[in-house]
């Protein structure tokens, strides 16, 4: 790992922050996980089809790309992978040939309840020096952070 001077950062735009945050972000999450078998981008796919299934929900790739904000060929992809791994299963729709309806294996409920606690617990860790005076810090970055995700604009795919 590289170490970033603290004079650099201040003449850093906030995407290049919010880049390299990203970047190391990811990178502890896939180190935590790996044991799992999951890297932090199929956590984030088995992650969101965890909670549209436990909505009652079978969704159709296209419906959890929609969800994860991920392209649906990079979604596709992730799917193969954790179908490959026995974390989904997936079945043909009934009702339209072209789509596929996604569902989590047993495999897959039970390892995303031990990832989603891992990850959480990281989560903690890694913001862990906001909330050192108090909540008052991280709850005012979710909130920017928020803000930003909903003035951004991702097209289509």
């Amino acid at each position: 790992m590289y170490s970033i001077c603290m004079q650099d950062r201040e003449t850093w735009t906030t995407g290049s922050l919010v880049w390299h945050l990203g970047l190391r972000w990811r990178a502890g999450v896939d180190r935590a996980i790996a044991h799992l078998g999951l890297t932090h981008a199929q956590y984030s796919v088995l992650a969101s089809l965890h909670g549209l299934v436990g909505a009652g929900e079978r969704p159709s790739q296209r419906e959890l790309a929609a969800q994860t904000g991920l392209q649906r060929i990079y979604i596709s992809k992730l799917v193969r992978a954790l179908e490959k791994g026995g974390f989904v299963v997936s079945e043909r729709d009934s009702r339209d040939a072209r789509a596929v309806r996604l569902d989590l294996s047993a495999e897959g409920k039970r390892v995303i309840v031990l990832a989603r606690d891992i990850v959480r617990e990281l989560d903690a860790e890694n913001t862990r020096v906001l909330t050192k005076a108090g909540a008052r810090e991280l709850a005012e970055l979710h909130r920017a952070l928020g803000a930003l995700l909903d003035a951004t604009e991702v097209g289509d795919e």
